[in-house]
């Protein structure tokens, strides 16, 4: 069972190639993501400090994590995200399409 929530998370992406998706994800109070599954790996940074209730069909996860804070997820997991706190949250999602296109520059 999804959250219950009329409130959508408000994604903005703000880089889309054939290596990388950015997105900005912006959340009021209780908004959701709504059911979704990445295709590919991806870390998120947290911009605000705050509370994700995380949805994987089965149970529900609480996590607190600081402003810049980080985590990274494998693609293929089928989740629904929520704000659990009582005040906006945003964070920037980055999948990495394909890791084998990154530049790594040289040690100086």
């Amino acid at each position: 069972m999804a959250f219950t929530c009329t409130i959508p998370a408000l994604p903005t992406i703000q880089q889309d190639d054939a290596t990388v998706r950015i997105t900005r994800w912006d959340f009021p109070p209780g908004a959701v993501t709504g059911w979704h599954e990445h295709g590919w790996p991806y870390f998120v940074v947290m911009l605000v400090a705050g509370v994700l209730r995380v949805h994987d069909g089965a149970a529900v996860s609480e996590t607190a994590l600081a402003a810049g804070q980080s985590y990274m997820r494998p693609a293929g997991i089928r989740h629904d995200v929520m704000n659990g706190s009582e005040h906006p949250i945003a964070f920037i999602e980055i999948e990495v399409k394909r890791p084998d296109a990154l530049v790594t520059l040289p040690e100086t």
